[in-house]
């Protein structure tokens, strides 16, 4: 039914949510399990260790901290793949618009599923502008699962 699951992670519980209903999903279906992070300035400071709560972050980090940032985040989800018995068969680290980073590895990837948390690491704004999960969902040209 699903061949090929891109999941967005962000490093917050619903992403890690998000990743385990995939890895069920992948079992299932056989489906290879795409994984793709896009950086942003409260990710990069979750990653680096930034205290619950974090809300100072207003500039992105130098490019090889966000790329180191971002790339223990999605080593994190590997681990979390791998603790449920999946691989991840390729990683991606965006950059710019999660949303529109995320559509586009599915796109390009041939993914059938984007799987993401419903509420990641964002912010006040994503209640007025609207979160990505919403985004993907009207921009997709696959099926969209949203995790709580």
């Amino acid at each position: 039914m699903f061949n090929k699951i891109v999941v967005g992670i962000d490093g917050s519980e619903t992403s890690e949510n998000a990743l385990k209903a995939a890895c069920e999903m992948a079992s299932k279906f056989g489906s290879e399990l795409h994984l793709i992070h896009t950086p942003q300035p409260k990710t990069v400071a979750f990653a680096m260790g930034a205290v619950a709560g974090y809300h100072t972050v207003t500039t992105m980090p130098a490019p090889e901290e966000v790329e180191k940032a971002g790339n223990k985040i999605l080593d994190s989800g590997k681990d979390i793949a791998k603790k449920h018995g999946q691989t991840i068969h390729q990683t991606y680290l965006g950059a710019g618009d999660p949303a529109s980073e995320i559509t586009d590895c599915a796109e390009k990837c041939g993914a059938d599923l984007i799987v993401t948390g419903r509420r990641g690491l964002g912010n006040l704004s994503a209640l007025i502008q609207g979160s990505t999960s919403l985004k993907i969902n009207h921009i997709a040209k696959c099926a969209c699962l949203s995790v709580i």
